[in-house]
């Protein structure tokens, strides 16, 4: 697995992403798949930044294997949080009548092929799988 360990603030989004890219251009990814996983490694991401070490900053590990799937995983070791618990959001619910949070967990949940998540020694882990097809 390669691995990336950086500070989780919004602002290194674009390092995250490239990282991301350069490990999925060695593959047989088509653009549909780059794509899912692009959107949903943005959402993990955020929500760390912004919500994990909230109001102080803290680092992520974030780690790829790109086989006959891809399988990412991003480590913080900020408040324990599982967002699988959050209930999915209405979304035949008006937006304006919706509760806010949780969207973007909802859309990693319906584009990737799996999500977990584990507390492990005082650390959030998060994975997301995505199959080629």
């Amino acid at each position: 697995m390669k691995e990336l360990i950086i500070d989780a603030k919004t602002e290194n989004l674009g390092k995250v992403l490239e990282f991301v890219d350069a490990e999925l251009s060695k593959s047989e990814c088509t653009a549909k798949v780059k794509t899912h996983i692009a959107i949903a490694v943005e959402e993990v991401f955020i929500n760390i930044s912004n919500y994990a070490y909230r109001p102080d900053v803290g680092g992520v590990v974030i780690r790829i294997s790109v086989c006959e799937d891809v399988r990412m995983e991003f480590e913080d070791k900020g408040k324990p949080y599982n967002p699988l618990e959050k209930e999915d959001p209405d979304v035949n619910v008006e937006m304006d009548e919706r509760e806010i949070g949780g969207l973007g967990i909802f859309m990693v949940k319906k584009i990737m092929d799996t999500v977990e998540y584990r507390n492990e020694d005082g650390k959030n882990i998060l994975i997301i799988r995505k199959t080629f097809i």
